[in-house]
Order: structure tokens, then C-alpha cells, then sequence
């Protein structure tokens, strides 16, 4: 039979007939997802399996994207929160250095410290001579006991005679430098 039509402008059959043949393909693949029968589709067993193959395919395809796209926005935050934690360790430890440094720095809070105690030590190992406008009294030496004279006393260091005299010049000898920067 045939049945004459009339041409429409910009349409033409072969271009429809090449459509429905390229996108048979994707024609059969959907409506076989949709759970039609390869019989209903009048389908090969050969293009059936490579149809759902493809299907198979297609959906690793797309876990695969997802699984990419989820990757790089875990990576994308993993490097924002790598960058805070580098800052953040920065901070830290620019603050501990600038503690330690006020602690054990050349004029830091230790060596002050340390500073006092030892004048203290000193202090108290040899007392400061009574000064000279003070009324002193005269002992008359007795003959027996000699007035012994000690060099932390006098703090003039003498050669040490055993490991404590060594311990004792070595304090007078600190005393004398305190003395110098105070």
C-alpha cells in the first residue's frame, strides 16, 4: 500500500530511518532495564547478553564517577584540614620556642634565677665584712687560739687544698662576677 504525504521542510525519512537505527541500540538496552523480554524486543540471545553487558558496564561506569567525585571532595578536605593542622602546629610551636627562649634565653627568667640563688649562697657561705664606720670591738688574742683566717671571709680564692676548698674558691669567684654586674 502506499499512501502519499506531503513533505514537510527540514524533515526527511532517510534522516528518521537513520535516528531510529543509530538509537536502536539505546532503545533495546532501556527497555530491556525496564524488564522487557529479548522475544518482546525481537532481540538475538547474542544481543541480549551484549546489551546487558553494556548495562553492566554503563553502571560501573557511574559507581566509578561517584566514587571518583567523592575521592576528590575527601582529598579536597583532607588538605583544608591538613592546612589548618599545619598552621595550627605553626602557632604551637612558635609559642614554644618563645617560651622556651623566655626560660633559658641569654637573659631569660632561669639564668636570673639561677643568678639569685647562687648570690644567696654565696651570701650565706660568706657574710658580708661589718663596714668600717661601725664601732667594732678588739678581742685580745689569747695564745692559745689564733684568729683563723678563711678565704671565702677575706673573698680572696686561695689554691684549693682539697675537693671542698675547690668548691668554696669556685663560689667566691662567682660572687666576684655577680658583684661586677650588679
Amino acid at each position: 500500500m502506499f499512501v502519499p504525504t506531503q513533505r514537510t521542510e527540514g524533515i526527511s525519512t532517510s534522516d528518521i530511518i537513520t535516528r531510529i537505527v543509530r538509537d536502536y541500540d539505546v532503545y533495546a538496552r532501556r527497555n530491556l532495564q525496564r524488564g522487557y523480554t529479548a522475544k518482546e524486543l525481537n532481540v538475538s540471545f547474542i544481543n541480549e547478553k551484549k546489551y546487558r553487558f553494556q548495562n553492566q558496564v554503563d553502571k560501573m561506569k557511574e559507581k566509578v564517577k561517584n566514587v571518583e567525585e567523592k575521592s576528590k571532595e575527601f582529598v579536597y578536605k583532607v588538605e583544608e584540614k591538613s592546612h589548618d593542622l599545619i598552621q595550627k602546629w605553626e602557632e604551637k610551636s612558635r609559642e614554644f620556642i618563645g617560651n622556651f627562649l623566655e626560660l633559658f634565653g641569654p637573659d631569660g627568667a632561669w639564668k636570673q634565677m639561677f643568678q639569685e640563688r647562687s648570690g644567696r649562697m654565696l651570701q650565706a657561705l660568706s657574710p658580708r665584712q661589718s663596714p668600717t664606720s661601725s664601732p667594732t670591738r678588739e678581742r685580745s688574742p689569747s695564745p692559745r687560739s689564733p684568729s683563723p683566717t678563711l678565704p671565702w671571709v677575706l673573698n680572696k680564692p686561695s689554691p684549693p687544698l682539697s675537693p671542698k676548698g675547690a668548691a668554696s674558691a669556685s663560689i667566691s669567684s662567682m660572687s666576684e662576677g655577680d658583684e661586677d654586674e650588679k
